[in-house]
């Protein structure tokens, strides 16, 4: 178009600006930017939300933002963009807080603004937050939809409010695997495996293909709720193709920490043995967690030393593998172990009391944020 000596226009732009993004062309997209500053567009709305969207998108929220503080009106696409991608770079906080301020703006969000800040609620556990988007949606007459629907059923299961997710699904006109994905990992979460493991069940009857999701989820909550035996039929009928697909690395992971917290710690240690996959770091995790807890300290060694091999840098093992010799009376090993640390430069972390988080913590961390605008007690700083 340039060699032919026709100048793009603000038409132009957008349209080559969303076909960098989808690609995640960053370095192409900067030249465009640069063109768009030359012929005089770079105050155009519709430009500065697809700049602001290929930034965005490449996971450079920094630019997004700039791009975005430079908007004279903005309008829902910017905002939204603007918050899609704090939650997509996991800053959920960041994202929640423009979400704020959109409403301060009085800029209405829409469908596409709700479904990502919901997902920010989750992940941050601002249930407060949450709930009042919830009710928005209500005083709105919004139509729950697949999507809009699973986002607030995520949503409440991630916050630990899975009945209210459960009443979202009842009142759903149409659903899919990711509605029932969305109810079975919400109840895994809350520990209820029995019901986890009952929807599981009624999916599969109502005509509805258990995927890997599907699987991850139900294996979890047998882990989580001791059901030992459940969660090895589940697993077999993986292994037998019954599902369509055979089982990942993940579900061995799901089964393994099944097993480990069933105390059957041997089991465990044979599944990592003749798995298909390289056993990762929270496989290990899982093991020697299971070890501790039920008092196997030749398979804790074990799984101790795997874990520093597979992370050199992380101090917490060498911590959790010399205290497990300080417990065997193998003084001289744990002495070689801190020996190690201090070459390598370690220091023990003080803050540190677990090799294996609970992703129940990892969800509910911050779960006391909220906002001033959603009556919540706390309030952040804009």
């Amino acid at each position: 178009m340039l060699n032919a000596s026709v100048l793009p226009n603000n038409y132009t732009f957008p349209f080559l600006l969303k076909s960098l993004a989808d690609f995640h062309q960053l370095r192409k997209g900067q030249i465009v930017q640069t063109h768009v500053i030359k012929l005089g567009h770079s105050h155009d709305i519709y430009i500065q939300n697809s700049l602001m969207h290929l930034y965005a998108s490449s996971g450079e929220t920094g630019l997004c933002r700039q791009v975005f503080d430079e908007i004279r009106d903005k309008d829902v696409v910017s905002w939204t963009v603007l918050i899609t991608g704090f939650k997509n770079v996991k800053r959920y906080d960041d994202a929640l807080i423009a979400f704020e301020q959109m409403q301060y703006a009085g800029v209405v969000p829409n469908r596409v603004t709700m479904v990502n800040a919901l997902a920010a609620c989750g992940s941050f556990g601002a249930i407060e937050m949450g709930m009042w988007i919830h009710d928005f949606i209500r005083k709105k007459g919004w139509e729950l939809d697949l999507i809009l629907g699973t986002a607030l059923i995520d949503m409440y299961g991630k916050c630990g409010r899975i009945e209210e997710g459960l009443r979202v699904f009842h009142s759903m006109k149409e659903r899919n695997n990711f509605s029932w994905n969305a109810v079975i990992n919400g109840l895994a979460l809350a520990k209820e495996g029995e019901q986890a493991v009952s929807w599981f069940n009624r999916m599969e009857q109502e005509g509805f293909k258990v995927d890997h999701v599907t699987l991850v989820g139900v294996l979890s909550a047998c882990s989580h709720s001791g059901l030992v035996d459940t969660g090895r039929k589940i697993f077999s009928f993986s292994i037998e193709g019954r599902y369509g697909f055979l089982p990942s690395v993940k579900h061995y992971a799901c089964v393994i920490d099944l097993l480990a917290r069933g105390g059957c710690i041997d089991e465990a240690f044979r599944f990592i043995q003749e798995m298909p996959f390289e056993p990762t770091r929270s496989i290990w995790g899982s093991l020697l967690a299971g070890c501790r807890t039920h008092g196997n300290l030749e398979l804790s060694e074990i799984a101790a030393k795997k874990l520093v091999e597979l992370e050199p840098a992380n101090s917490a093992y060498y911590v959790v593998l010399s205290n497990l010799y300080a417990d065997m009376g193998r003084w001289d090993d744990a002495e070689k172990v801190r020996a190690l640390m201090k070459e390598r430069g370690l220091k023990k972390d003080l803050g540190f009391s677990s090799v294996e988080m609970e992703p129940q913590e990892q969800l509910y961390g911050n779960g006391q944020f909220s906002l001033q605008l959603f009556g919540g007690k706390h309030s952040s700083s804009l």
